[in-house]
């Protein structure tokens, strides 16, 4: 699955043939899907709506590809999607594509809410409540006739938690290969298995203030705040050692565009750690794929703390 078509495009150079496209497609991106496709790429759209299943249609009738769709079905509230209770427009949108020429490969959810929990019991609960929703909207149009091969769910909380996938063909995993601080305070994963982290050099010190400044900002870390929302406020980041081992309460508690404020959490007053200029931290993100996303590559360490390899990223649309 991916995000943008750039990074569609990336993978099918790399030879990766199989790819949904994980947001719902706008008209105007048809002939880049179209050109990938052509290329040999088995490249899935997904869409909630007639109007964007019209649009598709018309594509297909003009160009004589028979684009393969998801219609995207709404798990629990939390974005897009189609109500999978709403059969009446699960099967308009199911008959304006095939009859369009399209392919209906089946449905998609993402169970964006259970993110908000941090229980093992409401994130089965969750689980269960998206398999419900998938099975009850692939249901809705086989009734009716329509094609429904493929029922695919997922989130991270989800795919850790569920407990049964009857009528389940694909579970989509989200952050699960990397964690963050926002899966760790959700429970999906422990602080200890969180795989990414940004490399960053103490710049400064205000030691009236209590703070240590490093060299690493949102311009590094990302914006995202996501953790203020749970019941542990990780501010901008989770500061450890090199090894990955983290200092006992200490955070980013402040940033700016290429400056991040170290200090300890508000009511603590231990002693900070001796962190002299040129000290180097590791910083545990809030959000992988924000963190991720401010950067041109991701460099893999091996057992013994070394590069063993560099990733290259994708960004851009």
């Amino acid at each position: 699955m991916v995000s943008t078509l750039r990074e569609a495009e990336y993978f099918a150079a790399g030879g990766v043939t199989d790819l949904i496209y994980g947001v719902g497609i706008a008209p105007a991106k048809l002939g880049r899907v179209s050109a990938l496709r052509s290329r040999g790429v088995d490249l899935v759209i997904i869409l909630d709506s007639v109007e964007q299943a019209e649009a598709v249609a018309a594509h297909v009738r003009a160009i004589g590809d028979p684009l393969p769709v998801f219609i995207e079905v709404d798990a629990d509230g939390h974005r897009s999607g189609v109500s999978p209770g709403d059969a009446e427009t699960l099967v308009a949108i199911g008959r304006c594509l095939t009859s369009g020429g399209a392919t209906l490969r089946g449905v998609l959810l993402h169970a964006g809410d259970s993110y908000r929990l941090n229980d093992g019991v409401a994130l089965a609960a969750a689980a269960e409540a998206e398999r419900l929703a998938a099975v009850t909207a692939a249901g809705a149009l086989r009734s009716a006739g329509l094609p429904c091969p493929v029922v695919s769910i997922g989130s991270t909380p989800t795919a850790r938690y569920a407990r049964d996938l009857t009528g389940i063909t694909e579970v989509r995993a989200g952050v699960f290969m990397f964690g963050d601080l926002y899966q760790a305070g959700v429970g999906s994963v422990a602080m200890g298995d969180i795989a990414l982290s940004v490399l960053a050099s103490v710049i400064g010190h205000q030691r009236r203030k209590g703070w240590i400044i490093i060299d690493a900002g949102w311009m590094a870390l990302s914006r995202d705040r996501g953790t203020a929302k749970q019941t542990c406020d990780q501010s901008y980041g989770v500061v450890c050692d090199l090894s990955g081992r983290p200092y006992d309460d200490l955070i980013v508690a402040d940033a700016n565009q290429e400056h991040g404020v170290v200090a300890l959490r508000s009511g603590f007053d231990a002693a900070l750690p001796e962190l002299p200029v040129g000290s180097r931290v590791r910083i545990l993100p809030n959000h992988a794929c924000a963190t991720g996303a401010q950067h041109d590559c991701y460099h893999v360490l091996d057992a013994a703390g070394r590069i063993g390899a560099i990733w290259p990223r994708i960004n851009g649309w």
